[in-house]
């Protein structure tokens, strides 16, 4: 059995522990948490054996080899740090880190350690994405030439909806862009093949300042109407639109929003190519349309006996059994622990899962973003 710590048990963690336990050959050894009394409750409410009040003492667990990085964005370039320098396996949440010079660091401290590192960017392992990016490589689409979409929240569409993401100190200088824009750069690119270089963004805060809780409160945990409120500003992005160039012409865009009445967790990507277009729909994620000029246009699902033979694996049922963003999850973890398992990183092109270097680039692309907007203007992405 593989021997796992993880650090951070909030919203993020226990799907983590979840995802892992679904494996059947990795054991959840250790939990550490902001204090030794959290981490003692946390590990006993997720029966985690050890409990850890910090990143020093968990990562000095015997026989730990792989620990993952589950802490608010402003932890997670330090931890990471010190995880690689114990020369242990790592699985950090996203972001990578705060900056462009931190993701740069990182990649290289992780090329030295020679450990396997990976990113959470869950969307690309869902069946029918793969399904995409196999029907991309193998020139069925033909000539790509343009991508649209968006990704589309409302969790923060109220005055009073707070969280430690609001705060740049916290989440990092920025919000929608970075929390889930970058899954939308990361899933095209990896369904495409290609690089975004070039972006063009215009941004927008819907409410400079916010009501918070007094006494704080969890990611999307439902509000009560007696809460003592506080002003806090608001600096950091609640939507706004991006242009994109890709590396050899091709052109897309997309929106973000995390102030969309009724979109709850929304991605989707239209691609359009000179033999078809694709477009897939996370709320609808066994679905992918493949659309045509001179027939019926189709919807393919996630059935294994009907996907391409290279990636029927990602769909783990018999069409008709309803696959979701779980068992993305779990797809993301597997294809992980068979690097760790195997002890190296799968060659780049073998590689499904995001790694510490496709999470530096989704790091460059939001910087040259922000950079766009402040700026207005077009900015190339410095990798």
């Amino acid at each position: 059995m593989i021997q796992v710590g993880i650090i951070g048990s909030g919203f993020i963690g226990p799907a983590h522990i979840e995802a892992l336990r679904r494996l059947g050959n990795v054991n959840v050894v250790a939990l550490c948490d902001s204090s030794q009394a959290v981490a003692d409750e946390r590990a006993r409410s997720l029966h985690v054996p050890h409990a850890y009040g910090s990143v020093e003492a968990l990562l000095a667990h015997p026989g730990l080899q792989v620990v993952h990085n589950c802490t608010p964005n402003h932890l997670h370039a330090d931890i990471n740090r010190q995880i690689l320098r114990a020369g242990l396996h790592v699985f950090s949440e996203k972001p990578l880190c705060m900056t462009p010079d931190e993701a740069h660091e990182l990649v290289e401290l992780a090329e030295q350690a020679g450990v396997v590192h990976g990113v959470s960017f869950v969307y690309r392992q869902f069946a029918m994405v793969q399904q995409a990016a196999s029907m991309v490589r193998n020139g069925s689409v033909g000539r790509l030439f343009a991508v649209q979409g968006c990704y589309l929240q409302d969790w923060m569409l109220l005055e009073t909806d707070y969280n430690w993401r609001v705060d740049a100190a916290l989440g990092g200088g920025s919000r929608a862009v970075a929390d889930i824009g970058s899954h939308w750069c990361d899933t095209v690119q990896f369904v495409t093949g290609k690089r975004i270089v070039e972006v063009m963004a215009d941004l927008a805060i819907v409410w400079p300042t916010r009501k918070a809780s007094i006494t704080g409160g969890a990611t999307f945990n439902q509000q009560t109407a007696d809460r003592q409120l506080e002003d806090k500003p608001v600096t950091t992005e609640d939507c706004g639109s991006v242009l994109v160039r890709f590396e050899d012409g091709s052109k897309g865009c997309f929106s973000i929003s995390q102030v969309s009445a009724g979109r709850k967790n929304h991605l989707s990507f239209e691609i359009n190519g000179s033999q078809h277009s694709l477009s897939w729909d996370q709320e609808t994620p066994q679905q992918l349309w493949v659309g045509h000029r001179q027939q019926a246009n189709q919807i393919l699902t996630d059935d294994p006996g009907l996907m391409n033979a290279e990636v029927a694996a990602s769909a783990h049922f018999p069409g008709g059994h309803i696959e979701g963003w779980p068992d993305a999850f779990k797809n993301m973890m597997l294809q992980f622990y068979q690097a760790v398992q195997a002890g190296k990183m799968p060659a780049p092109e073998a590689r499904r899962f995001a790694s510490f270097t496709d999470g530096a680039d989704v790091m460059y692309i939001i910087d040259a973003i922000i950079k766009s907007h402040q700026q207005q203007r077009w900015v190339s992405v410095q990798r």
